[in-house]
Formats: C-alpha cells, sequence, structure tokens
C-alpha cells in the first residue's frame, strides 16, 4: 500500500543535515569551473604584455580591452541571472560555461584591437553569468550557517584559476604565444562543461518557490537523503520564505530591509571590485614598470591572488559565526597598508612583501563581500539578488583598469597608484558596518516545522 502525501519542509530539510556527499559533488563541480572561470577572464592581464607587443596596443587600448570584458560580464550578469530565475539554475550555467569555453578559445584568433574588443565582451558576457548562478545554486542547498563559508570555498576556485593564469602563461606563451594559452583555457572550460551537463541538480528551493516539477523536486532530495522516501505527490514547502511564482522586478531587491542593504551591498562591491580589477589588470604591468622582471610581475601577482584566496577562507568562519561585521575586518587593515605602499619609500625586496601583504588584504575583503552577496535575498529572486549585486559591482571593475590607464599615463610616479587603490577598502569597510548593521536588526526566524510530515486532508 502506497504511503500518504506528506508536507515537506524544503527549508528544514536542509537546515537540519550535515553536508554530505550530495553537497560535497556540487562543491566540486561549481569549484572546477570557477577554475576556469577565473582563469579565462584573468588570462587577459597576464598575456597582456605579449599582446601589446604583437598587436601593437597602447596603453589605453590595453585598458579598453580590459573594460570590455568587464562590461560585458555586467550585461552577461543582468541577463543570465534573470534567465536562471525563470529557467533555473542548471541550464543557465550550463549553456553559460559552453559558451564561455568557446569564446575563450576564439580570443586566440584575433588579429586586431576591434576584434579583441569585439571578442572580449562576449567571453565577459558569458563569463558574468556564472558566478553569481553558482553561489544561489549551493547557497540553496547547505544550512544557513554554512552558506558563506560554501561561496567562498567556491571561489577560491577562481581566485585559483585567476592565480594559475600568471604561471601557465610564463610556461606557454614563450613557445605557443598568447594565443596557445587562450586555447587551453577554453579546452579546459569546455571539458568542465560536459561534467556539468552529466552531473550538475537543479536547485530544489527554486523549483518549490515556483511550485515546478515536483517529481524532479522529490528525485533529487532522494539523492540528498536517499531514506528520506519523497514522492512526486507530496507537498513541498518552504517555511522560511513566500512562495513566489511571479515575475522578478527589481523591485523585489529594495522590499522591507533590502531597501538598505541592496545599496549598501552595492556599494561595497563596487568598490571592492574596482580595487581587485585595478590591482589584477594593472599588476603585472605595474611591477615591470618599477624595474620587476616579467617573470617576477607574472608570480607576485599570483602569489597575492592566492593569498588573497586564503584570507578569504579564514574569513569566512568568522561571517558564518558573527555575521557581515566580520568582512570590514580585511579592507580595514588593506587601507594604511596600500598607504603605506604608495607614499613611503622601501627597499624593492621590501616593497614586494609588503605590497603582496597589502593586496592580499584587497583579496581576502573581496571574498568577504562576496560570500554574502546572496545570502539576504529570498530563494525565488536569489540568483538576480546575487547577479545584480555582482553586475552593478562592475561598475568599479570597468572603471578599474580605465582609471589604471589614466594613473599609469598621467605622469605620476607609477607607485602612487597604490595610494590611490587605498580609497577602495575605505569603502567597503564602511559598507560592510552598515550591512552588519541591518541585518543585526532582523528578527530572529520563529521555530521551523518538522522536516516531513502527512499532508493535510483536501
Amino acid at each position: 500500500m502506497a504511503s500518504a502525501p506528506r508536507s515537506i519542509d524544503i527549508a528544514t530539510f536542509i537546515n537540519g543535515r550535515k553536508l554530505g556527499p550530495f553537497n560535497y559533488k556540487l562543491i566540486i563541480l561549481s569549484w572546477l569551473i570557477t577554475v576556469f572561470d577565473g582563469f579565462d577572464m584573468m588570462l587577459i592581464s597576464f598575456t597582456a604584455p605579449w599582446m601589446r607587443d604583437d598587436l601593437g596596443l597602447s596603453t589605453h587600448m590595453l585598458g579598453n580591452v580590459f573594460s570590455a570584458g568587464l562590461l560585458g560580464m555586467m550585461v552577461g550578469g543582468f541577463a543570465f541571472s534573470y534567465i536562471g530565475d525563470r529557467i533555473g539554475r542548471r541550464q543557465t550555467i550550463i549553456w553559460a560555461a559552453f559558451a564561455f569555453g568557446i569564446l575563450t578559445a576564439a580570443t586566440a584568433f584575433a588579429q586586431t584591437y576591434e576584434q579583441l574588443l569585439i571578442l572580449r565582451f562576449l567571453d565577459g558576457f558569458a563569463i558574468g553569468g556564472m558566478l553569481p548562478l553558482a553561489w544561489a545554486l549551493n547557497i540553496e542547498y547547505v544550512p544557513g550557517k554554512y552558506r558563506s563559508t560554501v561561496v567562498t570555498v567556491i571561489m577560491v576556485g577562481y581566485s585559483l584559476g585567476s592565480s594559475l593564469a600568471g604561471p601557465v602563461t610564463v610556461w606557454l606563451a614563450p613557445d605557443y604565444g598568447w594565443e596557445g594559452v587562450f586555447v587551453f583555457g577554453g579546452l579546459g572550460t569546455i571539458i568542465c562543461a560536459f561534467a556539468l551537463l552529466f552531473w550538475l541538480p537543479e536547485s530544489v528551493r527554486f523549483l518549490a518557490s515556483k511550485n515546478l516539477k515536483p517529481n524532479l523536486i522529490a528525485h533529487t532530495l532522494n539523492k540528498v537523503d536517499p531514506s528520506l522516501g519523497a514522492t512526486a505527490q507530496d507537498r513541498f514547502l518552504l517555511s522560511d520564505e513566500k512562495q513566489d511564482t511571479s515575475n522578478f522586478t527589481v523591485g523585489k531587491l529594495f522590499t522591507g530591509d533590502l531597501k538598505w542593504l541592496t545599496p549598501l551591498l552595492w556599494m561595497g562591491y563596487i568598490a571592492s571590485t574596482l580595487a581587485v580589477y585595478f590591482k589584477a589588470n594593472w599588476g603585472p604591468i605595474v611591477y615591470e614598470d618599477l624595474n620587476f622582471s616579467r617573470e617576477t610581475a607574472a608570480y607576485v601577482s599570483s602569489i597575492g591572488g592566492m593569498a588573497g584566496a586564503g584570507l578569504g577562507l579564514l574569513l569566512m568562519r568568522f561571517t558564518d559565526g558573527r555575521g557581515p561585521y566580520a568582512v570590514a575586518v580585511y579592507p580595514a587593515l588593506a587601507f594604511p597598508m596600500l598607504l603605506l605602499v604608495g607614499l613611503v619609500p622601501m627597499d624593492p625586496a621590501v616593497f614586494l612583501v609588503v605590497s603582496v601583504a597589502a593586496t592580499s588584504f584587497v583579496g581576502g575583503a573581496h571574498f568577504g563581500i562576496l560570500s554574502i552577496a546572496g545570502v539576504f535575498y529570498p530563494s525565488s529572486i536569489r540568483a538576480n539578488g546575487a547577479g545584480w549585486a555582482t553586475s552593478i559591482a562592475k561598475v568599479g571593475g570597468i572603471a578599474g583598469p580605465i582609471i589604471g590607464a589614466f594613473v599609469l599615463a598621467s605622469g605620476l610616479p607609477i607607485v602612487r597608484s597604490f595610494a590611490i587603490l587605498a580609497i577602495c577598502p575605505a569603502v567597503l569597510a564602511l559598507c560592510a558596518f552598515g550591512i552588519g548593521a541591518v541585518v543585526k536588526r532582523r528578527k530572529a526566524p520563529a521555530a521551523m516545522p518538522v522536516a516531513a510530515q502527512p499532508a493535510p486532508a483536501e
């Protein structure tokens, strides 16, 4: 005899579990694709010296190429986040992965400045849809106390990929040219995209919030916990948020206390992204122009990226336990260190150490703000919440390379760029304090119902 249909509260079910094999598999898949997401996006920074020589690009041309990719990421973030909240996370992530893999490989065939601009914009468009959706998908499968940590673990993949772009460029470019590096990145991405096609799940929270595909919800929940025995006849609930089958509107990002959280998140994210892309795109060239070798410039930039990832991981356990106030720590440390590097003369060896430490705190601070980008939004608009924050932040990303080009071409001592960069972590620290104050005022959620109970009789 078949069991009676039940009401299964997905929120309680997920929040009452520890991370299991299903989560680890999802995290690994997300981590792998974000490795190539970061690698493909940052290739342009490390191949820029070779491109400059080969294609005859000026400093302003390089700045425009950097910004074209970031403009594409901004537009793609809006577009793919909207699609992800309409048709689901899985399909959108897979299409984005295949697209930016193909476009990264295609960049190797650019022969002119104009072709490079177009390809970087299109590649950035596809890349921009990946990260917010990967965050949203993982957030919706883990308990609240692990959300920031899981997002950061995934973003370590992005940071690792960004950092590997330097050594891989040094390894491949001398023999295969900058073109060979882009082919390597594109092919690796396409292989990962096939892995997503076979194994990436859809978000059950998303499906339940839209009242879609109860058979798929049941099948997926049984993969998470085979003992649950969910069926398509069960009723699937989200006790921690309201069901919302209506279309997304921007106004939803400003309802309730989101009217404070969203602007603060956007301002802090813009400042942090400006700093990260300023140092990422111009870092290798800045160090080279400060009379360090091209290889040293590439390795120093990569070390700073990896150190930032390590600091981000360290921070997340505090963010999950103590809230957004923890996000303010690293930018508060980065601010005075960047001023020191930019204004105080130093021995070259000391300069390298202090500058790497300062930029590592900038990277760690960025992990902090991105780890909370989608946490405060309900499932029905989470992809849009994270996607809009990430896309709006690209205003800073687009401005970073352009501002860097003007600073480097202004005649100012190039080392002053570090002091100018210090403004960004100061803004981020203030915004993080503001977010912490708003979140602190949120009421504690009411007690959750049991995860599964018999459905009421009709």
